[in-house]
């Protein structure tokens, strides 16, 4: 039987407030087992690029990363917001090691190819070495992994956090027990948007298509799901979709799993 391993993903919002981090270190403190976390941070980085005068530009909500801005999202990513939590973990007696992509080579990216708009130093993920994180993971030590990844040519390539996450759960799931958590606003996938208390508990590939078919789920919730099944079939054994505030009880919040009913 392998070994549990939860992998944790936080936007930058969480870990960018005092309060919400403070509780998001004591909860994913307190998770049982092998543990590993993955962070965003786009706040903090447009807001050091305003400081540094240098114009932050988005595209269907993704960042152009240009030389400068390249610069700013390592500094933020990888050196304040990463170390913060780093600092903070091991203030909970959680072993914790910041890391990036091309920290020990584990994620390699290719810079996305330039189709209709050149997103600039932007990685989609190749590879992602399993076994070495394995090992590191098995040493005891927790991983807080930046969104920032390398192409094996010495650049460094700002990378979406989800996809991050997604994919090194996925690169893992040969050696562990996999569990996926997304935390994100709600409290789950929700029937109603308007209603908390609207969260579906359970999502397999039928529900799936009946929410999306009935118009339950749309726009930035489809490419989660679709990420989840994806994650699934690469043997991942449940994603679940749920609050940072839930953290602590994680039989909460929206289950994806494979099944038919």
């Amino acid at each position: 039987m392998k070994d549990r391993l939860t992998i944790v993903k936080v936007g930058g919002k969480i870990v960018e407030e005092p309060e919400t981090l403070s509780a998001l270190l004591r909860d994913f403190s307190a998770i049982a087992g092998f543990k590993l976390l993955v962070h965003g941070g786009g706040r903090s980085a447009t807001r050091m690029a305003a400081d540094l005068g240098i114009a932050t530009r988005m595209v269907d909500g993704r960042r152009i990363t240009d030389d400068a801005m390249l610069r700013v999202v390592t500094m933020v990513y990888g050196g304040l917001v990463n170390k913060g939590i780093v600092a903070g973990l091991q203030a909970e007696g959680v072993d914790a090691l910041g890391m990036t992509g091309a920290d020990m080579g584990i994620i390699l990216s290719e810079k996305r190819p330039v189709k209709t708009v050149d997103y600039g130093w932007v990685g989609d993920v190749k590879r992602v070495n399993g076994e070495a994180l394995a090992a590191l993971v098995r040493s005891g030590v927790v991983p807080v992994i930046a969104p920032l990844t390398h192409d094996g040519n010495g650049h460094l390539l700002n990378t979406n956090a989800d996809t991050m996450a997604g994919e090194t759960a996925k690169g893992l799931a040969a050696y562990f027990d996999v569990h996926l958590v997304f935390c994100f606003e709600k409290p789950g996938v929700l029937r109603d948007e308007n209603d908390d208390a609207s969260v579906v508990p359970v999502i397999t590939r039928r529900v799936y298509a009946e929410l999306r078919e009935s118009g339950v789920v749309t726009g930035g919730m489809l490419p989660k799901l679709d990420n989840a099944f994806d994650s699934l079939d690469s043997g991942v054994s449940e994603v679940i979709i749920t609050k940072a505030s839930s953290l602590g009880n994680l039989a909460e919040g929206t289950h994806v799993i494979n099944g038919e009913k």
